[in-house]
């Protein structure tokens, strides 16, 4: 099943440019794997019903862009939480409750798992700190974000040091939401009232999660930006939970965010 060639992530700009040369990073697509049928082809999720020897060799892959072994690769068992971890050399393979990673480990690769939901990563190369998030609307919503930058401070980065990116997720134009969820926000900020335009279903609106998730970040001290890619509308490229849902298909994959600080 395995064979050499490894996959083509998309990098950030803002990323690339603050840390070239101290942090590798990608934002991988659905491309690049050896998955077969709705998985295809660079599905990493564990939770997914693939094949479990079709997703090892997708994470070995991703591992091996970084230069690494699979064991170096660290993911959570993500739970639209606010939870961020540290992870060291300690690390073994354990997948705790959690949606961010952050480390000063010099090639442990952080990666976080979507389908929709953001995936953000973050790097304060002169700290030699990073950080990598899963935040979907709850977990952007509850803090996600905010506790990512905290636990990364307290590995030595500094707040305007840190640099961060979005990456592919859904966008607006395929977010439709109801009123409940347009409440919870508006009581926790009415400030969030300009991320909804209304839809042509009566009371729903559409949600713009990548709006949130870049006004979180700059609100938090960091400087961001957004690939602006959306994972609904690029099926070729990415894959979509909702666009699953709205086909009634089985299950999705998931494409992986990773992020890693060069070995001297």
């Amino acid at each position: 099943m395995t064979d050499d060639a490894l996959p083509f992530p998309i990098e950030s700009p803002l990323l690339s440019d603050s840390a070239a040369g101290i942090i590798a990073h990608g934002f991988f697509t659905r491309q690049g794997g050896v998955s077969q049928g709705i998985y295809q082809s660079l599905n990493v999720g564990l939770g997914s019903q693939d094949e479990r020897a079709a997703i090892a060799e997708n994470r070995r892959r991703v591992a091996a862009w970084f230069g690494q072994p699979s064991e170096r690769l660290a993911t959570v068992n993500q739970v639209h939480s606010p939870r961020a971890v540290r992870v060291d050399d300690s690390y073994r393979g354990e997948r705790p409750e959690a949606d961010a990673l952050v480390t000063a480990t010099p090639g442990l690769v952080l990666g976080v798992l979507s389908a929709d939901c953001g995936p953000i990563l973050f790097a304060d190369a002169q700290a030699r700190v990073i950080g990598a998030a899963h935040a979907g609307w709850k977990g952007a919503l509850t803090g996600v974000l905010e506790a990512t930058i905290e636990a990364m401070i307290d590995l030595g980065a500094t707040r305007d040091g840190i640099y961060a990116c979005l990456g592919p997720s859904i966008t607006a134009r395929h977010y439709e939401v109801g009123p409940e969820f347009v409440a919870r926000f508006l009581e926790a900020d009415a400030d969030s009232a300009r991320f909804f335009t209304p839809s042509d279903r009566l009371d729903h609106s559409m949600f713009d999660l990548p709006g949130f998730t870049l006004k979180r970040l700059t609100a938090a001290g960091v400087r961001a930006e957004t690939l602006g890619l959306c994972t609904y509308e690029d099926e070729p490229r990415f894959f979509s939970y909702r666009r699953k849902t709205h086909r009634n298909e089985p299950d999705y994959g998931r494409q992986i965010s990773a992020i890693s600080i060069r070995e001297a």
